[in-house]
Order: C-alpha cells, then sequence, then structure tokens
C-alpha cells in the first residue's frame, strides 16, 4: 500500500472519528436540554428541535428491530470499508472517500445510539413539509447517499469503478 493511499486512509479515519464525536455531542446535547420538555422553535413554523427517541429506522419503520439495524450497518461498514481500501489514491477519487466517511460516520453513529440505548435519539423537525424527526447523522448518511448516486449515475463512468469489481481479472490481462 503507497504512503499516498496510507495517508487519504488516515484522514477518512479522522474525518470519521471527528463527525462521530459531533454526532455524539448534538445527541448528548439533546438529551440534555430537549427530552421531557416541548418542541423549540428555531424558525418558526418551519424547523423546531423535538425529542424523540426512535426504535425504528427512518420514518419509526420497523420499530424494535435492533439487531437487524445493527446487522445492516455492519455489512455496510464493510462494504464501505472495502471500496475505501480498494480505491485508487487518484484526485479524482477524493470526493468518494469524503462521501464514504460520511457514511460510515452516520452508520456508526446511530449504531452506538442502538447499542447503548436500544433506540436511536433524534430531535431536528422540519415542521413544514413535515419531515419526520432525525439527527445530524441520519444528515450525515442521506445527504452523502444522494450526492454518491447523482456521482455515479452522472459524473463516474464504469471504467472509472472498476476498481470495486469482485471478477478476477483472466490471466492474459494481467501481462
Amino acid at each position: 500500500m503507497s504512503l499516498k493511499k496510507k495517508f487519504f486512509l488516515f484522514l477518512d479515519l479522522l474525518m470519521i472519528t471527528g463527525l462521530i464525536f459531533f454526532d455524539q455531542y448534538t445527541k448528548r446535547w439533546a438529551v440534555i436540554w430537549l427530552k421531557d420538555k416541548p418542541a423549540y422553535n428555531l424558525i418558526n413554523g418551519i424547523l423546531e428541535l423535538n425529542y424523540l427517541e426512535n426504535q425504528g429506522a427512518a420514518f419509526g419503520m420497523l420499530p424494535n428491530q435492533k439487531v437487524f439495524f445493527i446487522f445492516v450497518a455492519i455489512v455496510i461498514l464493510s462494504v464501505v470499508g472495502y471500496v475505501l481500501l480498494k480505491m485508487p489514491d487518484h484526485k479524482k477519487y477524493t470526493i468518494l472517500h469524503f462521501l464514504f466517511s460520511l457514511i460510515v460516520a452516520g452508520s456508526i453513529g446511530n449504531m452506538i445510539d442502538r447499542v447503548r440505548y436500544d433506540y436511536v435519539v433524534d430531535f431536528i423537525y422540519l415542521v413544514r413539509p413535515n419531515f419526520p424527526i432525525f439527527n445530524v447523522a441520519d444528515i450525515y448518511a442521506t445527504v452523502s447517499a444522494l450526492i454518491l448516486l447523482i456521482l455515479l449515475l452522472f459524473v463516474y463512468k464504469e471504467k472509472d469503478l472498476d476498481f470495486i469489481s469482485f471478477k478476477q481479472k483472466r490471466y492474459r490481462e494481467l501481462k
């Protein structure tokens, strides 16, 4: 593994750690200042802080499925870890490092809550358009996954992503 590759992975790890810390800090803040209190209006009729203990996934789907969610998070982390290790250390992949680090941080941030509390602390509420209550880790994972999807559909070509192929190269191709 090249020194440049190790540096990229170190930066990924550093960013993931910082993002997880910030997510956990905001959730701790929500527990201290919002739990058992009425919603706090930030922008009247648009944005408020409202404490919720979410035992499901997005929109409260699949409540009380802790083992399933932890399993899904481990699968996501494994796939992303594989991709990060295989990703070339070329400049055009820098944004992918950033997006995958956000996905990892979001997955780990919510997994920490599920393991510690059996629920995820949510506290950000968009009154209009009546969006489900969410947290910082959800923002990391959702926004980065959306940007990643756009990049994969419209920017990166199939040949740019050959490094994640699970196919074995034929002997002739190796020459």
